[in-house]
C-alpha cells in the first residue's frame, strides 16, 4: 500500500525527496569521514580561500574530506530549500542544476560563494515580476562562476590572499547580479550555438560570460591574473568508493521499487539523448534506475583506470550524474570515453590524470553526438574534447567551473555541422 501511494506522488515531489536524500547523505558522509575532527576547520579553510580551477577541497591545506562533505550538505540544503518555494517545479533541469552545484562543492563552490548568485536571481525575479521559485535552476547554474566570487573577496586586485574588504563584498554582489540576470538569456541562446548537442547547456553561456568579465577585470584594467594551477592531494579511495556506491545502489533500489523492476529502462538506455527529458518521456522510476546504473558505471570506470579519488574526481562523479535525467546513458557516453582513451595513447596526459578525468566528466555532455550519429562520431567527439579541454581555461582565467561544458559547446559548434553534411542523424533515418 505504501509503495502504491509513493508511486502516485508527482514526479516533482519524488525528485525533491531524492535530492533531499542526497543532501542528507553528504551530511552523513561528513560525520563518517576519516578526518571528521577536521570538519569545521576544513570548512573554514574552504570558505576563506580563492577557488580558481582546480582546488582540491579534500586536501588538508585547502579543506578536508569531512569539511568538503559538510560544504556539500550545506549547499545542497540551500538548493533543496529553494525547491520548496512557490513557483518551483522540480524536473530534469533541477536534477542537473543540483548535481552540478553539489558536485563542485568538493573543488570550487562553497556556501559563501553561492550567496551572490541567489541574490542576483532574486533581483532577476523582481525585474521579471515572477516568483523567485521559477528561476531556481538558473540560481544554481550561475554558480559556475563561483571562483570569481572567492577571488574578489580574498585576493583581487592584489596577487596575494587578503582578508575580506568592502570593495570585495561590493564586487561580489555586482558580479552575482550581473551573472544571474544574464544567464537565462544566454542559456536560451546556447541552444542555437550547439544545436542541442551539448547537454551542459549552461557551459557555453557561463564560458562566454566569464571570458568577458575576465577580460574586463584583468586585461582591460591591467591587473595581473592569478596563475592557473591545480592543487591536488592524494584523496581517499576507500571512503569515496563506499560513499558513492552506497548512494548509487540505494538510488537503484528506489528506482526499482518505483518502477516495479527494470521494465521500461531498455528504451531509456537505447535513447539517443538528443533534446530529451527522461523524466517526462520515461517516468521518474526509469530515470532513477539510469542514475544508479550510470553512476555505478562511472565509479567502475574510475577504479578500472586507477584514478585517485580526490575532491576533483569525486565531485566529477556527481557532475556526470547531472544529466542522467536529461540525455546521458552508459551507452551513449561509452564512445566518448573511448575517444578519451585514444587521446591518452598519443597525448602527454595519461587517461587517469586528474585534469583528464575531470575533463571527461564534461565530455559526457557530447553524448547526443554518439546517440544521433553513432559511436564513431562519439569517439571523434571525445578525442577532440581531450585535445581542447586543457587549453580553454586560458580564455576565462580558470574562473569558469563549467570549463568542460564550455569545451563541449565549442566541439559541437564545429563538429555537428560537418557531420550533418555527410551523414544522417538517427532522427533523420527514423523519419524516412
Amino acid at each position: 500500500m505504501r509503495v502504491e501511494k509513493l508511486r502516485k506522488q508527482s514526479d516533482s515531489a519524488i525528485l525533491r525527496c531524492v535530492l533531499s536524500a542526497f543532501t542528507i547523505a553528504f551530511l552523513i558522509g561528513a560525520i563518517c569521514a576519516p578526518d571528521r575532527s577536521e570538519m569545521l576547520s576544513g570548512l573554514w579553510r574552504i570558505l576563506t580561500k580563492p577557488s580558481l580551477l582546480t582546488k582540491d577541497y579534500f586536501f588538508i591545506e585547502i579543506g578536508s574530506i569531512s569539511g568538503a562533505m559538510l560544504n556539500a550538505a550545506l549547499v545542497g540544503a540551500v538548493c533543496c530549500l529553494m525547491m520548496f518555494l512557490p513557483g518551483a517545479v522540480v524536473g530534469s533541469g533541477t536534477v542537473a542544476a543540483y548535481m552540478l552545484t553539489v558536485g563542485y562543492c568538493s573543488y570550487g563552490i562553497n556556501l559563501l560563494t553561492i550567496l551572490p548568485f541567489i541574490l542576483g536571481t532574486f533581483v532577476y525575479s523582481l525585474i521579471k515580476k515572477q516568483p523567485f521559485g521559477k528561476f531556481i535552476n538558473f540560481a544554481m547554474f550561475s554558480t559556475a562562476l563561483a571562483p570569481l566570487i572567492s577571488e574578489v573577496l580574498f585576493r583581487y586586485p592584489a596577487t596575494e590572499v587578503h582578508n575580506v574588504t568592502a570593495l570585495g563584498v561590493l564586487l561580489a554582489i555586482v558580479i552575482g547580479i550581473v551573472v544571474s540576470v544574464s544567464m537565462p538569456a544566454l542559456c536560451a541562446q546556447s541552444q542555437a550555438f550547439h544545436k542541442g548537442y551539448d547537454l551542459y547547456n549552461a557551459g557555453p553561456a557561463a564560458g562566454f560570460l566569464c571570458m568577458l568579465i575576465f577580460a574586463i577585470m584583468y586585461k582591460t584594467l591591467g591587473f595581473e591574473a592569478p596563475a592557473i594551477a591545480a592543487t591536488l592531494g592524494e584523496g581517499n579511495r576507500l571512503f569515496c568508493n563506499v560513499f558513492a556506491i552506497t548512494c548509487l545502489v540505494l538510488c537503484l533500489i528506489f528506482g526499482c521499487i518505483l518502477n516495479g523492476g527494470f521494465k521500461g529502462y531498455k528504451g531509456l538506455f537505447l535513447d539517443s539523448g538528443y533534446k530529451v527529458d527522461f523524466v517526462s518521456k520515461y517516468g521518474v522510476g526509469p530515470t532513477l534506475l539510469n542514475m544508479g546504473v550510470y553512476g555505478l558505471f562511472i565509479v567502475a570506470y574510475y577504479n578500472l583506470i586507477g584514478s585517485k579519488f580526490t575532491g576533483a574526481t569525486f565531485g566529477a562523479i556527481w557532475c556526470m550524474l547531472a544529466f542522467c535525467a536529461g540525455g546521458a546513458t552508459p551507452l551513449n557516453v561509452l564512445p566518448i570515453m573511448i575517444g578519451y582513451f585514444i587521446g591518452s595513447l598519443f597525448g602527454v596526459s595519461a587517461i587517469n590524470a586528474q585534469g583528464i578525468i575531470v575533463g571527461l566528466c564534461y565530455a559526457s555532455g557530447l553524448a547526443p553526438v554518439s546517440g544521433q550519429y553513432g559511436p564513431i562520431a562519439g569517439i571523434v567527439a571525445g578525442l577532440l574534447h581531450y585535445c581542447l579541454v586543457t587549453s580553454v581555461p586560458a580564455f576565462h582565467g580558470g574562473f569558469n567551473l563549467y570549463n568542460g561544458g564550455f569545451t563541449c559547446g565549442i566541439i559541437a559548434f564545429v563538429l555537428v555541422p560537418i557531420l550533418g553534411i555527410f551523414f544522417k542523424s538517427k532522427d533523420e533515418k527514423l523519419a524516412k
